[in-house]
């Protein structure tokens, strides 16, 4: 089920979260089903455009944070 807008990178965020703590535990030889490594292949895609938008990202925080602070 999609998140919600109002809550959306929260809700993505603890899924994240969840996912680098379990690349963290889990060990080189885990065998993923075919369509878990399509999903943590589709994780690293994802990941890699998320860094390439670190600035358009800071600019979205920092005028939330200027619009909050009024």
């Amino acid at each position: 089920m999609p998140n919600m807008s109002y809550c959306r990178y929260e809700n993505t965020s603890n899924d994240m979260q969840d996912v680098v703590d379990t690349l963290f535990d889990c060990d080189i030889d885990v065998n993923l089903s075919f369509s878990e490594q399509r999903g943590l292949d589709t994780i690293l895609e994802l990941a890699k455009d998320i860094v390439e938008m670190e600035d358009k990202i800071e600019n979205i925080l920092s005028n939330e944070h200027f619009r909050n602070n009024r």
